[in-house]
């Protein structure tokens, strides 16, 4: 009869709402710490705070469980923990712009991984032509993805180019409607990253943007240290001053410490992500071949904080695990 009596305590509802609340919330604040945090983390962690985003499911689950066992301090836990996350997820100081009053000249931009150069040529000239797009960035190009994309008419949209085409991820390529002048590449990262400078005109006006194609080494394995040393040679040349425009896979998110810490750059205001700033940080660009994970937003249209941006926008494209991403910009006329 006693052990009777227990069983039904045990099982009492108000118990099994505790129960399932500790289950949720354990590994909810462990990964919230670890994202609280700004250290050199592992690989493994690093790909679990690419996730941070649907923490929020849980969460919520863990507060409404809260709430039906009638437990006052696992709901204040829980609503904790909810506002923590609303904080990362919607950062009232990301975004923010110092354009002036000045002139500017439009310019609409496109970054896409094709995946090895496996991606649909066909949808990404109809992309750049139904966008009106003047510079595209790709990153993983090859020579015969290159030779798709002309046969579907990309250098009549775009002629000016500059290209380095490989049989690995570290192809890339930048089209362009407008001059190309080439001005190197970030140094000691493991995938070239070309820098360009381009004119941009219309309407009489001209300004001039410097470009860098980005492509971060992927977090994997034992890559930990290669990612995070790309990321912050990106930040140093980005630093330099000037209106610029970083785009392309950063294979980082904004939960991670390290891109944030590219965004706020140097002394100076620091970069914006056109995405964050348009309100799109949770729409995800990969992965987009049906692979069995939650979508993360590795793919970014960053710019100087003189450089305005609109129109942020994400496109799915057959063949590569990544989205096609498209914005707007207003380039400072000089």
């Amino acid at each position: 009869m006693a052990n009777s009596a227990r069983l039904r305590e045990a099982l009492r509802p108000g118990r099994a709402y505790a129960w399932l609340w500790f289950l949720l919330m354990v590994p909810l604040v462990g990964l919230s710490i670890l994202r609280a945090i700004p250290a050199a983390w592992p690989v493994g962690i690093i790909q679990l705070l690419a996730f941070t985003p649907w923490l929020a499911a849980p969460a919520g689950a863990a507060l409404l469980l809260a709430v039906l066992g009638r437990n006052r301090w696992h709901a204040a836990v829980s609503s904790a923990l909810l506002a923590c996350l609303a904080f990362w997820l919607f950062p009232l100081q990301a975004g923010k712009r110092v354009t002036g009053d000045g002139p500017t000249v439009e310019l609409r931009v496109m970054s896409f991984n094709s995946k090895l150069g496996q991606a649909d040529a066909r949808t990404v000239v109809r992309l750049v032509q139904e966008n009106r797009i003047d510079v595209l960035a790709v990153q993983e190009h090859s020579q015969a993805f290159q030779e798709r994309l002309a046969a579907e008419g990309l250098d009549t949209l775009l002629p000016e180019s500059a290209t380095e085409p490989a049989k690995n991820a570290g192809g890339s390529a930048l089209y362009s409607r407008f001059p190309l002048e080439e001005a190197g590449r970030v140094p000691g990262t493991a995938f070239p990253m070309p820098i360009v400078r381009v004119t941009v005109t219309s309407q009489g006006r001209a300004g001039v943007l410097e470009v860098i194609n980005v492509h971060a080494r992927a977090p994997v394995e034992h890559m930990a240290r290669q990612w995070r040393s790309d990321l912050a040679a990106i930040g140093r040349v980005a630093a330099g001053g000037g209106s610029r425009l970083l785009i392309g896979d950063f294979n980082a998110t904004y939960d991670h410490a390290e891109f944030r810490s590219l965004l706020r750059g140097g002394e100076g205001p620091g970069l914006v992500d056109a995405g964050v700033a348009a309100g799109a940080r949770l729409v995800p660009t990969w992965p987009m071949d049906g692979q069995l994970l939650p979508g993360i937003t590795i793919d970014h249209v960053v710019t100087s904080p003189d450089v305005g941006s609109s129109g942020y926008a994400v496109h799915r494209v057959a063949g590569s695990d990544h989205a096609a991403v498209t914005a707007v910009l207003g380039v400072p006329a000089g």
